[in-house]
């Protein structure tokens, strides 16, 4: 009891600190705080955009995450001001307060009056309130739009050399300023560097924006402007004097270096490489080229010069930096959980970059999972194999057909034996796809044809049984013929493997199965239950969709700190020729990367008890929706610390035909989907080594579902007792 009663007050008493610490107390005489800005236009226009002025002033308040609250700055006036010891800690911990600054309020008034100019309010005032509030200064922006026109007019001056001025007035209807626009410095900067991509593309090399000179007389009809648009052979840092007349250019040479100890053929780069000798010079074809050899990821640098032979000819270097071709990647997880249960899984992967000396990947994995109880004889055995060659085509098509970037084909094989005191299974796949990126933020896999064939044996007689009174259970577990199709989409702001600014992530992964068979069902021989088979097997019919929305913001000093959420929805229909998706299409929580306060599959489904059908947990649904958040923090040398909450569970959308009480509770229904909600709290560990991230994570049990009605919730006395907790080892961030 006394235990207890400690615990709640040390739970109080950070509270009380956390809320109650004033954000002032750590500022010196004379310092203020800054604690908002506000923007406030006085003669706004129906078409003004206020949210992009925000970025234009220099000096922003904390940010608040609760409620105008933000925790880690009252974190941060835990200190003293001493910087030693516990100041230093819990500084590092906390975010410190941003102290007011006049000099860069001032900046702030410059900056706003020139971007106004800029997007075309001429004339625009601002003006800056200062609000002081004990130690706490409130900034108001108080903005007057400056005039605007309308253009009513457009002519252009140009060259009498007529092919630089042909190939300008043949895109002169893709403009984006036109007659009825609002006149900008923005809207014409941006159309200067439109044209002068389309020009670089018809063999303009040297042509730039500074090229163009644009001229806007406001002083005839109020409200309107004649604009002038003119190309003069000297930029806006020349003079007239310095006139050198635009020439057309062709490649010349194209030259492809790289060290002798690279094997490649060369007939594979020259055929990615879009710069032809002859061709007129064109900046995306150079772009293209980039872009291609680099996503052969075979090279740790792609350079290519352009540089002119003589008055109309250029030559292209390109010069081409290996990479470390081949090597190991090693990943292991583990956990450890109160009552005793002990889990690993190693994998271990070869690569190799270009093994056919054409950019073509091979992988090899081999991986194991290994549940075991101390001091016990119960133990689950997983082990496989797989590996995968990638070619850098479409098919066998040629790369002419696409643009800058390259998509691959897969081809994919792998094994799988699974020994559980239950059942033994093997499973053997093969899968043929593409895979490529359509810009630096978007990716795709595709895979049009999925085989899996499952085969379940040395069924326990106690399993057996179960099955037997459970028939959507044993519908789960039979053998099985899987062909069909998949495939994951991939949307990113961010695509390091460990990102150090702030970025967010959508995943979509799509399966679905047996609906090409269908088409044959009728030709095929049926089992007891009506369904078709291939080779005396049933086949798969179903279809699943998993959503992965994620969100990481850095903050602090050197964007050292991180508060990274993520959501989890997935859902899987079995129809058809099945009643049931296949146990290996389930959903489970638990893990290193899921609920952290429960081991692998040892989570649900609902609110269902431990399935003692299992003698090591093996709990799942064809449903599951999740939710974690994570703060992290710097500590000392590589060490950074975390802390996290997780949220969800996995449930049924299916029930056998005489449901029990039990498969009632793992159903999905309004009262099982709150309920069922499981919950846990933790701390974790990263030794953050840059290349490589080790993590440990301690995860205790807030609301466990399982549990009986009316002792869902767990206090903290019982977070370290059995299936209180778990403890997991793991390598990268968790999401």
């Amino acid at each position: 009891m006394k235990r207890k009663t400690t615990a709640y007050i040390l739970i109080f008493t950070i509270a009380l600190l956390a809320t109650a610490c004033s954000t002032t107390r750590v500022l010196g005489d004379g310092e203020y705080s800054l604690a908002g800005t506000k923007v406030n236009v006085t003669n706004r226009t129906k078409d003004f955009k206020e949210a992009g002025l925000a970025a234009y002033i220099k000096q922003k308040p904390n940010s608040n995450f609760i409620f105008g609250w933000n925790p880690f700055v009252s974190v941060y006036n835990w200190s003293n001001g001493k910087g030693k010891g516990w100041d230093k800690f819990v500084q590092k911990l906390g975010v410190a307060p941003i102290i007011y600054d006049p000099e860069l309020v001032d900046e702030s008034v410059e900056n706003l009056e020139k971007h106004l100019e800029y997007i075309g309010y001429y004339g625009s005032k601002v003006d800056s309130k200062i609000h002081v509030r004990k130690k706490k200064v409130y900034v108001t922006y108080d903005i007057t739009l400056g005039e605007r026109y309308r253009i009513d007019s457009i002519a252009y001056r140009l060259p009498e050399r007529g092919e630089l001025a042909a190939d300008f007035l043949a895109d002169v209807s893709n403009s984006t300023v036109k007659v009825g626009d609002w006149l900008s410095e923005a809207a014409l900067e941006s159309e200067t560097v439109r044209s002068t991509s389309v020009l670089r593309n018809k063999g303009w090399f040297g042509f730039n924006k500074n090229y163009f000179f644009c001229e806007a007389d406001t002083l005839g009809t109020p409200g309107a402007a004649r604009l002038q648009i003119s190309l003069n052979e000297y930029t806006r840092n020349e003079t007239p004097k310095e006139t050198a007349p635009f020439r057309r250019f062709t490649f010349a040479d194209v030259n492809i270096s790289y060290p002798s100890k690279l094997k490649v053929r060369k007939g594979v780069l020259e055929e990615l490489t879009t710069v032809r000798p002859g061709d007129v010079y064109s900046e995306n074809a150079v772009n293209q080229t980039y872009s291609r050899l680099s996503s052969l990821r075979m090279f740790s640098g792609v350079n290519i010069g352009v540089s002119p032979v003589d008055s109309s000819r250029l030559n292209c270097d390109i010069s081409l930096t290996p990479s470390k071709l081949q090597g190991f990647k090693v990943n292991v997880e583990a956990s450890v959980n109160s009552s005793g249960l002990f889990g690993v899984s190693p994998q271990l992967s070869w690569y190799h970059k270009n093994i056919f000396r054409g950019g073509e990947w091979l992988n090899l994995s081999f991986m194991g999972n290994f549940q075991f109880k101390f001091r016990d004889n119960v133990h689950s055995n997983e082990f496989g194999v797989s590996g995968g060659l990638s070619f850098p085509k479409f098919l066998f098509l040629p790369y002419r057909l696409f643009g800058g970037t390259i998509s691959r084909t897969d081809i994919n094989a792998s094994y799988n034996y699974q020994s559980r005191p239950e059942y033994t299974r093997n499973i053997i796949s093969t899968s043929l796809g593409f895979n490529g990126n359509v810009n630096s933020k978007f990716y795709y896999q595709v895979y049009p044809a999925q085989l899996s064939i499952i085969h379940i044996f040395n069924l326990d007689s106690a399993f057996l049984e179960n099955l037997k009174s459970d028939p959507f259970l044993q519908n789960a577990y039979q053998d099985h013929f899987d062909l069909g199709a998949g495939g994951t989409f991939y949307y990113t702001t961010n695509s390091d493997v460990n990102p150090k600014t702030s970025y967010e992530y959508v995943r979509l992964q799509t399966d679905i199965s047996g609906n090409v068979l269908s088409a044959f069902k009728g030709l095929m021989k049926k089992d007891g239950n009506g369904s078709g088979m291939i080779w005396n097997t049933p086949y798969s019919q179903y279809v699943r969709a998993e959503l992965t929305l994620g969100k990481t913001w850095r903050f602090g000093k050197d964007d050292k700190q991180g508060l990274a959420t993520r959501v989890q929805a997935g859902a899987g229909y079995a129809y058809g020729n099945s009643t049931a998706l296949p146990f290996e299409k389930h959903f489970y929580a638990g893990g290193a990367n899921s609920m952290r306060g429960w081991q692998a599959r040892s989570l649900g489904p609902g609110l269902a008890a431990k399935d003692t059908t299992f003698v090591i947990p093996n709990q799942t649904g064809d449903m599951k929706l999740e939710a974690n958040i994570e703060y992290r923090f710097p500590m000392f040398w590589m060490f950074s610390g975390a802390v996290f909450v997780d949220a969800g569970n996995v449930w049924n959308l299916k029930r056998a035909d005489r449901p029990d009480e039990q498969q009632d509770l793992a159903h999905i229904n309004g009262t099982s989907l709150w309920t069922g909600m499981a919950m846990n709290w933790g701390l974790g560990l990263r030794l953050d080594l840059d290349f490589l991230i080790l993590r440990v994570d301690w995860g205790m049990r807030l609301h466990d579902p399982a549990r009986q009605r009316g002792s869902c919730w767990l206090n903290p006395r019982q977070w370290l007792e059995r299936n209180g907790y778990a403890l997991h080892f793991g390598v990268g961030y968790p999401f």
